[in-house]
């Protein structure tokens, strides 16, 4: 096995030295054409075509390549020669060493990428990082032209970039497609600057859907095999009518070089971006106002719910859409804007393409039943310095107690100060974990505080006990725990029930 350490991601739109591929052209071809004699396509599908020569003929004009420029300093400090304190000759080498100085230069570093033209009047697509921090960004048309770039706007959270470019005749552009439209197994081509070589194509399948590789918090790639590597980024990927489905970013490679898992931008999430980046400047999102976290099978079970779904807020932030709409922190959303939320990572996603301003109705789970909200949809940009807020109130001091293979104690005077624990948190501190406790192996850790047991407030450890008690005579498995942590971040734990 492959040390984890040389697995990684990798977005790729810097030049990069040529590299052999480990299997042939050739080889490649005989064992996709093996596949495709022994498959049974369904009458539904669409047969692999003759060649992609037409399609690819078509389309490469309206590819580009980009490259930028960024000034950067001369690297590394100069030794420094230190006088010693009272030396006559101390003007002396001040001086000397000041006239032989050796003079600081900057140096230019150049990256390529790729782009495509979205608009005939000169508007391209491309990634973020490529043109992140460069002094002159060039566009180079398919006939060679080479244009001057300006950005019309950028967005890091999705790594997409508008660019700018002056011209005295229409350039050949492409259209949007339907990313949602595409299926496990469709022919995908992908045309960009790979290595700097200038426009290549190659073709493949949609390997995955909805792929989350932890590159920002709208994360929703389509997987690839169409061989993509440095140079690519910010290429289409097109479907077999020729519209753009998806934008290539990163790459999952433990040699920098294509394995064939790429990822590309759904246009579904693109377009958008794209065209508030032309009309705005930036993105406009919208914004619910809630801290959110995925609803697993054990908290469900303490919830209620039958299956695990939905997005369960574990904090609402003060003054915030969320807040002035009714939804409260436990509460697990299941629907927003009549789009049913499958999964946690669904939800932000779902929000950000909200029209701000707009009336919502979110269905959440509370306390056992579905109950129905409207939320005033806000927008994120001018709400991301907002902070959750905290209430509660002192609580009576109390006994230490054990369950669940933690000590519980009520939060005195002496255990704020050693534990560091604000003035505004109340509920029940946790003292000690056992190592092999159930506590233990859900990440609790002394100096946590237990604010909630199954969604209701705690103040002292009998509280926590009595509950946890109540939850054994149900018959459940696992006790849902509200904690705020000692970094301050509020957190919905399931712990399972001990024998004890």
């Amino acid at each position: 096995m492959k040390p984890v350490s040389r697995v990684r991601f990798n977005v790729f739109g810097r030049a990069a030295g040529l590299q052999r591929s480990r299997r042939s052209i050739a080889a490649a071809g005989l064992a996709m054409a093996a596949a495709m004699s022994l498959a049974v396509a369904p009458a539904s599908a669409r047969s692999a075509p003759d060649s992609f020569a037409d399609l690819a003929a078509r389309l490469s004009p309206a590819v580009v390549n980009i490259s930028t420029t960024q000034s950067v300093g001369a690297g590394g400090a100069q030794p420094e020669f230190r006088v010693p304190p009272g030396s006559p000759f101390k003007e002396f080498f001040e001086e000397f060493f000041e006239r032989n100085r050796p003079q600081q230069r900057s140096r230019r570093a150049t990256s390529l990428g790729s782009g495509f033209v979205i608009d005939e009047d000169g508007l391209v697509v491309t990634n973020n990082h490529v043109i992140a921090e460069a002094d002159e960004i060039s566009v180079r048309l398919s006939d060679g032209t080479k244009l001057a770039a300006e950005v019309v706007g950028r967005d890091p959270k999705t790594d997409l970039a508008l660019l700018r470019v002056e011209t005295d005749k229409p350039l050949p552009s492409l259209g949007w497609g339907s990313s949602d439209d595409a299926r496990v197994g469709d022919w995908v081509i992908a045309i960009g600057n790979p290595f700097g070589l200038g426009g290549s194509v190659t073709a493949g399948i949609v390997s995955a859907r909805g792929r989350d590789i932890n590159s920002g918090p709208y994360d929703d790639f389509i997987q690839t095999d169409a061989s993509i590597n440095r140079g690519n980024s910010g290429g289409p990927l097109f479907n077999m009518d020729g519209e753009v489905i998806g934008i290539n970013t990163a790459i999952f490679s433990p040699s920098g070089g294509s394995v064939g898992i790429g990822f590309a931008i759904p246009s579904a999430l693109a377009r958008n971006v794209i065209e508030q980046l032309e009309e705005f400047g930036k993105t406009k999102r919208g914004w619910l106002g809630v801290r959110i976290q995925t609803v697993t099978d054990e908290i469900a079970e303490g919830l209620g719910l039958d299956e695990a779904k939905g997005a369960l807020v574990a904090g609402v932030t003060e003054g915030g859409p969320a807040q002035q709409g009714g939804i409260e922190q436990g509460d697990v959303i299941l629907e927003f804007d009549g789009k049913e939320v499958e999964e946690m990572r669904s939800l932000p996603r779902i929000v950000a393409e909200t029209r701000i301003g707009k009336d919502v109705a979110v269905t959440v789970w509370r306390k056992g039943e579905a109950t129905d909200v409207t939320v005033q949809i806000g927008e994120l940009e001018e709400a991301e310095e907002l902070l959750a807020a905290t209430d509660g109130g002192p609580a009576e001091a109390g006994p230490d107690l054990v369950t669940l293979g933690m000590t519980l104690a009520t939060i005195t005077p002496e255990l704020r100060t050693r534990f560091e624990i604000a003035e505004d948190v109340d509920g029940v501190l946790v003292t000690d974990v056992e190592a092999d406790g159930p506590a233990a192996e859900k990440g609790i850790r002394p100096g946590d505080v237990i604010v909630e047991v199954q969604q209701d407030e705690v103040a002292r450890p009998q509280d926590v006990l009595e509950k946890v008690k109540n939850v054994r005579e149900a018959s459940l498995k696992s006790v849902l725990l509200l904690l705020r942590q000692r970094a301050g971040e509020m957190r919905f734990v399931a712990v399972k029930l001990d024998d004890s």
